[in-house]
């Protein structure tokens, strides 16, 4: 969370590691729409999508978010491509010129390996999928996107691919008992 304040107000990183500026809530707010949209949802998920630093926080939170499971799945497609792409040309290559017993145990080795590899990644990210706070983060985080689809549909000014990340399909149930993290303080150099 340390980078959090390196970041310069305004800005955020994307899913590929780009900084960003971002669209000021004024820009939001100067179309009705949007700006409805933005008090009904965030009566909705209880956050303020017409605060600059509050979306920067979210924003920052929803990367670190993508930034953990993109490390894992780095991790599950090597096993996925070796053992489920890789599969192919071993087939075509060796299995099939061997005997009957041996394509079977290929093929019952083969699946167990990306089955298992698929079921220990989702075993590892299980305890963030359930995480109602980090869940909190992507529902905002889409109802977000959607305010500012909203707006750029209104003809507020907002670049085509803002924000640029992707949607969450797991972020459609708020949890409106789970705490809030709370934005790390500026630690004062003396």
């Amino acid at each position: 969370m340390s980078n959090y304040h390196a970041m310069e107000p305004g800005t955020f990183t994307d899913d590929q590691g780009a900084v960003h500026a971002m669209v000021p809530s004024s820009v939001v707010a100067a179309v009705p729409e949007a700006r409805a949209a933005a008090e009904r949802f965030g009566q909705e998920v209880r956050f303020d999508f017409l605060d600059d630093s509050a979306v920067q926080w979210m924003l920052f939170q929803r990367r670190e978010d993508t930034e953990k499971g993109s490390i894992l799945g780095c991790l599950l497609a090597l096993p996925v491509f070796v053992f489920g792409v890789g599969a192919w040309p071993f087939w075509d290559l060796v299995a099939s010129q061997k005997s009957r017993q041996f394509q079977i145990a290929f093929i019952a080795v083969d699946a167990v390996i990306v089955c298992a590899a698929v079921l220990a990644v989702v075993l590892v990210r299980r305890r963030s999928l359930l995480d109602p706070v980090v869940r909190n983060v992507r529902c905002r985080a889409r109802l977000y996107r959607k305010i500012v689809g909203i707006a750029r549909k209104g003809g507020a000014e907002i670049p085509n691919m803002y924000p640029y990340y992707g949607m969450y399909i797991s972020s459609r149930k708020f949890f409106p008992e789970a705490p809030e993290r709370p934005s790390p303080e500026r630690e004062e150099s003396p």
